[in-house]
């Protein structure tokens, strides 16, 4: 169980220094930064978006379920703002890299992680 969590938080840093390749909107300075910055992102949103989503519970409901894409690109942007040497550079951004960065880590795990 410990290896699959440091090989998922792996993923998760590689996918993410991997972004401002992919959007010009996203720097990263390092690696480390990126393995920094995957830890934060995994903390806030296995403990604040929960809350979060609960919370937005009617909006959510009325958007159908878009909603959640807003609260992923405020983790995201959060994220950003709380480590230094990792930048988005506007909330529209943010909603876009953290889709990105969701699909990739998943495809990632998904083929990488055996079950």
């Amino acid at each position: 169980m410990p290896t699959r969590l440091l090989l998922v938080w792996l993923i998760n840093a590689a996918t993410l220094f991997a972004l401002p390749h992919l959007l010009a909107a996203v720097q990263i300075d390092s690696f480390t930064t990126a393995l920094f910055a995957a830890l934060v992102l995994g903390l806030v949103n296995t403990l604040i978006r929960p809350i979060l989503i609960l919370l937005t519970l009617p909006v959510t409901f009325l958007t159908l379920g878009l909603f959640v894409f807003v609260i992923n690109g405020l983790m995201f942007w959060a994220v950003a703002d709380l480590v230094h040497g990792f930048q988005v550079a506007s909330f529209g951004s943010a909603v876009l890299a953290a889709f990105v960065y969701s699909v990739i880590s998943w495809a990632l795990s998904a083929l990488l992680i055996r079950r």
